[in-house]
């Protein structure tokens, strides 16, 4: 169960070596999280991100998982919960793509699509029927601002972040008054390692930022929360922007 400070006593992280996911673990490994799950395929960076939690304290235990592999979450993931209740899930697994390169491959689109999409689709709903079935607990859904609006730079991915959003804020609705919470994360431009060599874009963050607005989204059973918060007001505008006029400016 969460703590007074709104913090979960245990965490699992679907997509275990996600930077976000990780500063996310730490922040809340510093707030009395004591168990920790990390779902991700088996490498060295799983077990170094284990590791790492380890040291501060955390009883950390990791499980195989592949978001493409949708016919084996619901065992896989099942387990977890047989384990003990699981206070929180953090859905922070995801790809970016090439998008110059998936234009002309088809296959390489499909990929970006089912991993950020189906897969987050098919995980989604096995975390949120158990957390029904205990009855309480978090989904935090990592989405993104890019799928506020397609881009002409990057379509393919912001068009399956925008299937996970609706996707998300449904799944939130369905499970109202259940005591299941869903809170959908927008960050804008994260830098990490999967942005890395990217042009930066304004309003650019980092994934501790992003987990200290999911610990105060947390606290404040927010339903959806932006990173950094001026986003909200930006993307309000760029919604509303003629498509003619859009397709001119240099995002």
């Amino acid at each position: 169960m969460k703590d007074a400070f709104g913090a979960p006593q245990s965490l699992l992280v679907l997509g275990g070596t996600s930077e976000i996911g990780l500063a996310t673990a730490r922040r809340l490994i510093a707030r009395r999280t004591r168990v920790v799950w990390l779902a991700g395929r088996p490498s060295p960076a799983l077990t170094a991100a284990a590791d790492s939690l380890r040291a501060l304290g955390a009883e950390v235990r990791t499980v195989p998982f592949d978001a493409l592999d949708t016919e084996s979450h619901e065992e896989r993931l099942g387990k977890i919960f047989t384990e003990g209740d699981i206070d929180m899930v953090l859905l922070a697994f995801g790809v970016l793509g090439d998008q110059a390169r998936d234009e002309s491959d088809p296959v390489a689109a499909v990929r970006v699509a089912q991993t950020n999409y189906t897969g987050a689709v098919s995980a989604g709903l096995v975390c949120a029927g158990a957390l029904q079935a205990q009855g309480h607990g978090s989904l935090v859904v990592l989405s993104s601002v890019a799928g506020e609006r397609a881009r002409r730079a990057n379509f393919i991915y912001g068009s399956s972040k925008a299937g996970l959003d609706a996707f998300a804020q449904g799944l939130g609705d369905a499970l109202h008054g259940m005591g299941v919470h869903v809170m959908v994360v927008r960050p804008g431009f994260v830098r990490s390692k999967m942005t890395a060599g990217l042009a930066e874009a304004p309003l650019a963050t980092t994934p501790e930022a992003v987990a200290g607005a999911i610990e105060l989204g947390l606290r404040r059973r927010s339903e959806t929360v932006w990173v950094p918060g001026a986003l909200r007001m930006v993307m309000a505008a760029v919604r509303h922007v003629p498509r003619p006029l859009f397709r001119r400016l240099p995002v």
